[in-house]
């Protein structure tokens, strides 16, 4: 069945940040704006370095315990201890 042409409300011309954005969103349907798309084509270069880092079995099922009790993925939470650790050791 097709949407309605009405639309709950304009489109906002500008954002005032991401979190904005996703707001309008996430309480808003973009098929009820499918007419005001176009398309367009874009490049992405992602050159995104890994360091393989070997941990101890018992040290990696702990962080991976923490990490999952904390809601984030074992990567997020080594970097974000990582960083920590080196902010303080340069302080």
């Amino acid at each position: 069945m097709p949407k309605s042409k009405h639309r709950p409300e304009d489109i906002p011309e500008k954002f005032a940040s991401l979190e904005e954005a996703a707001e309008f969103w996430d309480s808003h349907d973009l098929t009820d704006y499918w007419d005001l798309t176009e398309e367009v084509t874009f490049d992405v270069n992602v050159r995104r370095r890994r360091y393989l880092v070997a941990l101890d079995a018992s040290l990696a099922e702990q962080l991976a315990a923490e990490a999952h009790r904390r809601g984030v993925s074992a990567e997020t939470l080594v970097n974000l201890w990582l960083s920590d650790k080196l902010r303080e050791s340069v302080a």
